[in-house]
């Protein structure tokens, strides 16, 4: 590929690749180290948690209309994103990219492709992670709705560019664009999408919920509505139900579906007494753990460490 979201002669560019090959990456990239349980340990730097002061719509286009501008849905112009998009592209031209295809949405007749570009291995791991995986013959001719374009370590100046930080999270609904950039918290990408499909999925008869789910045998859904940290993964991974999904789906014509391929979980204090499912996934090789302490001899997570100050997750 020679040009990818708008960045021009790119540097080796690794298209969807293995979950083992992107840990490998990170490793030797020194983006994080691998726990004595084979999870892949990072840190996300000053930012540990979503920089919501830091995010601005595009007003163009239909949804100029269709947001409730304000203190919460801050304007940005077309001309400055296109500026700061344009020297993101610039300062990536050159570097490694990690480009990860998939899907926003469970339900085949609603769904969002979409395509996540970094220029961190670890965050593409993320997006294989969190997102869902399309099959092999899906990826062949893949053309995403939505791309992502991530650049963690550009900083952007808001003398220059207009913004209120060095972090910028940018979402244009009208071309189907997210531009990130300041910031390593992995967990921009997964809020960017799950807004852009509220923005999205309601003009196809979809209703977006910020819930976890789960069904029993007799084939009963239900759902759990909460904020963040107030139990909607606990009380959803039930041994007794099927879990769905532990934090976004759609209600449409055809049922509950979730949103993820995979689970983003608060992790402090995690055991696997009070939360098994996703104390097992701790376990795994593939996982990604965000800002968990580590015992410098047995490289043991310490879950219940008490220095834990920091927004720990598991994806």
């Amino acid at each position: 590929m020679s040009e990818v979201a708008g960045v021009t002669n790119p540097g080796k560019i690794h298209l969807n690749p293995s979950s083992a090959r992107l840990v490998e990456l990170a490793i030797e990239r020194d983006e994080g180290i691998l726990a004595a349980n084979g999870a892949l340990v990072t840190k996300t730097g000053s930012r540990t948690g979503r920089s919501p002061k830091d995010r601005f719509f595009v007003q163009h286009g239909g949804s100029r209309e269709r947001i409730d501008w304000g203190a919460t849905n801050v304007a940005v112009s077309p001309e400055n994103f296109d500026a700061l998009q344009g020297r993101v592209r610039e300062y990536l031209g050159g570097k490694e990219l990690f480009v990860i295809d998939g899907y926003v949405g469970a339900d085949p007749s609603h769904q969002i492709k979409l395509r996540v570009v970094t220029e961190l291995a670890w965050h593409a791991l993320f997006g294989r992670q969190l997102f869902r995986r399309p099959t092999q013959d899906e990826l062949e001719g893949f053309e995403p709705d939505f791309t992502v374009l991530s650049a963690p370590l550009f900083q952007a100046d808001p003398a220059r560019d207009g913004t209120k930080s060095e972090v910028f999270v940018g979402l244009d609904l009208d071309r189907r664009q997210v531009l990130i950039c300041g910031t390593q918290y992995a967990g921009e990408m997964k809020k960017s999408l799950f807004t852009a499909a509220n923005y999205l999925f309601p003009q196809d008869g979809v209703l977006p919920m910020h819930c976890s789910a789960n069904v029993g045998p007799k084939n009963d859904v239900a759902l759990f509505f909460g904020l963040s940290g107030t139990g909607k993964t606990t009380l959803s991974a039930d041994p007794e139900r099927r879990l769905i999904g532990d934090d976004e789906h759609g209600w449409s014509e055809n049922g509950i579906f979730n949103f993820e391929g995979g689970c983003y979980a608060k992790v402090i204090n995690l055991s696997p007494e009070s939360e098994p499912d996703i104390y097992r996934t701790t376990q795994m090789f593939g996982t990604v753990l965000e800002n968990v302490v580590l015992d410098p001899g047995t490289k043991k997570v310490r879950f219940a460490d008490q220095s834990i100050t920091e927004n720990t997750r598991a994806s």
